[in-house]
């Protein structure tokens, strides 16, 4: 079966580095489609794989177990609609409630409290979620904010290099860049999903130049659509009559999603010393983007 321009893949499995995993043969999330299944998940430190005796401090691990296969799944707490916890004592649930309500209690997922044995002794909380990677926009978990300071910069280059590797940026190159163009960056919660370039319009026919990146684990949910929108509503605020953008040729994904907004391909060229091609495409008209 062909896969359709902006589905995420069929199917990803997502390790965490847990000694277990590898013995047992499981993977710590299953990305299918648009479900995310991660598995039941305990209070262990899984860099040391040590675990604290304190049942709340489990619970505050497996969370932060359980965002981190999230996160890289592409979506966060505000994503999931299952929740199961499972413990061998029925009396250290509610001491859990105030960590447990700081990453569910405005999601509200679906939930199951069961009391069971564990596979090992100091294991005192096990928690399993399902999420679904649901579109997000503006104002629906996703925030898309100026690049501002240093911290801000950095995380618009670590995508930038992400996605166009061979066109890679020092820490100080994208400083530079920050302040020649508009620079944003996308948040899907807390997570940084994606970033965005706006070249001011340039020559006589004031060609604006807006490029959307997004990271691939969170491609297919608008992401790239919000920045696109966003970084051309600035364009044409600045006066541009025409739009350009350039993707690497390798990014199929860029490519699509270029044309399937009324971009056409204009060139492809190889730079001087370097053997990676890049594709230039126009925006056919620029009254039929986003007013």
């Amino acid at each position: 079966m062909t896969k359709r321009q902006g589905e995420p893949s069929v199917r990803r499995a997502i390790g965490s580095g847990s000694v277990f995993e590898e013995r047992i043969g499981y993977a710590r999330a299953v990305v299918d489609g648009n479900r995310v299944h991660v598995s039941g998940t305990t209070g262990f430190d899984y860099a040391a794989m040590t675990i604290s005796e304190d049942v709340v401090e489990q619970a505050g691990q497996c969370l932060r177990n359980i965002g981190a296969a999230l996160a890289e799944a592409g979506c966060t707490f505000a994503d999931v609609v299952r929740v199961r916890y499972l413990l061998p004592a029925r009396e250290d649930f509610e001491p859990c409630w105030p960590v447990l309500r700081e990453a569910f209690g405005e999601v509200r997922p679906a939930a199951t409290m069961l009391v069971c044995g564990l596979a090992d002794d100091r294991m005192r909380i096990e928690i399993e979620v399902d999420a679904r990677r649901a579109p997000v926009g503006p104002g629906a978990g996703l925030r898309i904010a100026a690049v501002e300071g240093d911290a801000m910069v950095q995380e618009w280059r670590y995508v930038h290099n992400e996605i166009v590797p061979p066109a890679a940026m020092t820490p100080d190159e994208a400083r530079e860049r920050v302040r020649r163009y508009r620079l944003e960056n996308a948040y899907l919660g807390d997570t940084l999903a994606g970033c965005s370039t706006v070249r001011p319009p340039e020559g006589e026919e004031r060609v604006a130049t807006v490029i959307a990146r997004v990271l691939p684990a969170f491609r297919g949910r608008g992401i790239g659509t919000a920045l696109y929108e966003a970084g051309l509503a600035h364009a044409r605020g600045l006066g541009a009559r025409a739009v350009e953008t350039v993707v690497l040729a390798a990014n199929a994904d860029g490519l699509r999603f270029a044309a399937g907004r009324g971009f056409v391909e204009r060139e492809r060229y190889v730079l001087d010393g370097e053997r990676d091609e890049w594709v230039d495409l126009r925006l056919a008209d620029l009254a039929s983007g986003p007013s």
